[in-house]
Order: structure tokens, then sequence, then C-alpha cells
């Protein structure tokens, strides 16, 4: 019996580049997840005072 074939790091991050650039709502969900993380941070710089009192 052979063995599985394996492929190395960079081989997966292109196979998964290439899927994801196939793949436009999983584009866009990421999208959505990156602005709202940066949304986020943006607002604890402009009020560190809020995020002390979330705690």
């Amino acid at each position: 019996m052979r063995k599985p074939l394996r492929h190395t790091f960079e081989e997966l991050v292109a196979e998964n580049k290439r899927e994801l650039l196939e793949d436009m709502s999983a584009l866009d969900k990421i999208e959505e997840r990156l602005e709202e993380r940066q949304s986020r941070e943006v607002q604890v710089k402009i009020n560190p005072r809020e995020k002390q009192a979330q705690n």
C-alpha cells in the first residue's frame, strides 16, 4: 500500500489561496471579520477607558 502524498506548507498555502480566490463569499466573510476587528482596535485606541470599564 502506498503512503498518501504529503504536501509542503507552501503547497498548502498556495492551494488555500487559489481556493479562496475562487470563492467570493468566503472572501467577503474574511473581509467583514477584518473590518470588524480593525474598527474595534480603533475604538480602543480612541477611548481606552471604555475597554477598562467593560472588564
